[in-house]
């Protein structure tokens, strides 16, 4: 398979399905921003002190975004053709796994007082990256123009992923000693 095709040279490129758009279309966009969100995510899996018990979890995560990408690149007229070659899909159970995973780390990590900024160790600071990567994302999907069908188990999922990804750099800091660093107000 070769990596470049030339079919983009002039400034579009294809959905899923075969339609032929801008690259700079509102569904391209979107799934572009989940494409960057999810090596953003990949660059925080890659940190050395990263907690081992996030590695697996952080693998299905990614596997979830480009499903979520698919999706997002697949016009309505081909979703059914996208559906018969999906083998994972991102539903609300797959949301409510996350929760539970943050239920886990709020049961260990002090309880939030303030805002915190978003350093620490290198782990914690790759998963706040990540966070507003995703959060990134996230607001690219909600724009898109009301043509475009959008589950809204997407939505959540995403919304409840970067809250996961900040309670997972609490939790790296957590372990590591290193407390959390505290907003204060510059008066």
């Amino acid at each position: 398979m070769k990596i470049y095709t030339r079919t983009g040279d002039t400034g579009e490129t294809g959905l899923f399905g075969g339609e032929r758009v801008t690259k700079d279309h509102p569904r391209v966009r979107a799934y572009g921003t989940v494409d960057e969100a999810n090596s953003a995510i990949g660059f925080a899996a890659a940190a050395s002190d990263l907690p081992a018990s996030l590695k697996e979890p952080l693998f299905l995560i990614m596997s979830d975004m480009f499903d979520v990408g698919a999706e997002l690149a697949t016009p309505t007229a081909a979703g059914a053709k996208l559906e018969a070659r999906m083998q994972s899909r991102v539903d609300d159970a797959r949301a409510t796994e996350l929760e539970k995973l943050i239920d886990l780390v709020d049961a260990e990590v002090p309880p939030l007082t303030t805002f915190v900024l978003p350093t620490g160790t290198d782990a914690a600071s790759r998963l706040h990256l990540a966070r507003t990567a995703v959060r990134r994302a996230e607001r690219e999907i909600v724009a898109l123009p009301d043509d475009v069908v959008v589950r809204a188990a997407l939505i959540v999922y995403v919304n409840r992923l970067s809250d996961l990804l900040f309670a997972w750099a609490r939790l790296c800091n957590h372990r590591a000693g290193q407390p959390d660093v505290a907003w204060r107000a510059r008066k």
